[in-house]
Formats: C-alpha cells, structure tokens, sequence
C-alpha cells in the first residue's frame, strides 16, 4: 500500500505532519509554538536510572520529566561488555554455581 507524508508548513508559527496510506490517516503531528515536540529530534541526556524489571532506562535530557529508553531501543555497540569484565563476570558465576551445589549436596546429604 502507498504511504504518503505531507507536511504544511506555510504559516511561520506552526507545521503540520500527516502520515497518509490509501485513504486512511496514520499519523498526525502538529508543532506550534506553544505545542513544541520533543519526539524525533536528538538530545544530549544522562541515564539517571535503570530499571531492570521494566528492562528500561530512564535518561534526564534537561525536561521536567525523565525520557523513557527500552533496552530494544539501544544499539548493542553502545552496551557490550568489555571482555576483562567478561572473564571476571563468567568467573564469579562459577564460584557461586560451585557454592549452591556444594549447598545442595550438603541438603541432600542431611536428607
């Protein structure tokens, strides 16, 4: 199906976007100057927060209110794990396997 994005900007004080496919409007955006969008464009921010049970993070761009960034919308470079901490990450696993399954023995064995 086509898609087709208009965009009337013809008055200094405000734009209009829609998104149209066949007859039907998909989106539409206004931007006055009183309604000002944030969305779309790019900010300097800080990750002020991050909420591993929302797999999400919350980034303070300099608003009153924090941005909400999902882990799916974060490019994997940014966040690879370096591979010293890696080794140390898989190391410190494997102690902890060993203990719980010393513990488990120990279970068993009382049992």
């Amino acid at each position: 199906m086509e898609k087709n994005l208009y965009i009337d900007a013809s008055h200094p004080n405000e734009t209009r976007v829609v998104l149209k496919s066949g007859d039907h409007i998909e989106d539409y955006e206004y931007e006055g100057l009183k309604n000002n969008l944030i969305k779309n464009n790019i900010y300097l921010g800080k990750v002020s927060r991050i909420e591993p049970s929302l797999q999400a993070a919350f980034v303070d761009f300099g608003r009153e209110r924090h941005g909400f960034l999902s882990f799916n919308d974060i490019q994997s470079d940014y966040y690879q794990i370096p591979q010293s901490d890696l080794e140390k990450i898989k190391l410190e696993e494997e102690k902890i396997r060993e203990e719980l399954s010393k513990k488990s023995r120990q279970l068993i064995m009382k049992i």
